[in-house]
């Protein structure tokens, strides 16, 4: 089969249009590889390219957001491992304790540019009714967020405090 030159051009016009979409990919791939949390990190001071919930305390989060749930860790931990389904985010690290306390570490992708967000949960047990619970989430590329990580955290939050 021969493509017309009607053909050919819409080919070479859908490669013009998608490649500065496929050069970015490449570039991410390249420059923010994947590198495994296994403690929970901090914002930088002035960071516009970060949040965080919990901990000594919150960072670009407006609202209140309790430390202290009144539900048990597994809840917690069972609403995480839903939500990390969900939202076919990319799991990098996972650590549970006989104790109930846990540590995941996973990627979350922008829709469109596919730039990569890291995801940090710490949960906490305090009783068997009670954890304490601590969110980060922290751009790997660029200075500003545009208010990506404040809301992918507040979402977190309320789909584990449901």
């Amino acid at each position: 089969m021969q493509l017309s030159p009607r053909q050919i051009r819409g080919f070479v016009l859908i490669v013009l249009l998608s490649s500065p979409w496929l050069g970015c990919q490449v570039w991410i791939a390249v420059s923010a590889p994947d590198e495994v949390w296994d403690t929970m990190p901090v914002c930088p001071e002035y960071s516009s390219n970060c949040a965080h919930i919990g901990g000594d305390a919150d960072y670009r989060m407006e609202g209140e957001y309790a430390r202290i749930l009144n539900q048990s860790a597994e809840d917690v931990w069972d609403a995480l491992q839903q939500y990390v389904d969900d939202s076919g985010a990319e799991l990098l690290f996972e650590e549970k304790q006989d104790s109930g306390e846990s540590y995941t570490h996973f990627v979350e992708r922008t829709i469109f540019w596919r730039f990569p967000d890291d995801v940090a949960v710490h949960i906490t047990v305090i009783d068997e009714n009670t954890c304490e619970l601590e969110l980060h989430s922290q751009s790997r590329i660029g200075g500003v967020d545009m208010g990506v990580n404040p809301a992918r955290l507040e979402g977190i939050y309320n789909a584990l405090t449901a």
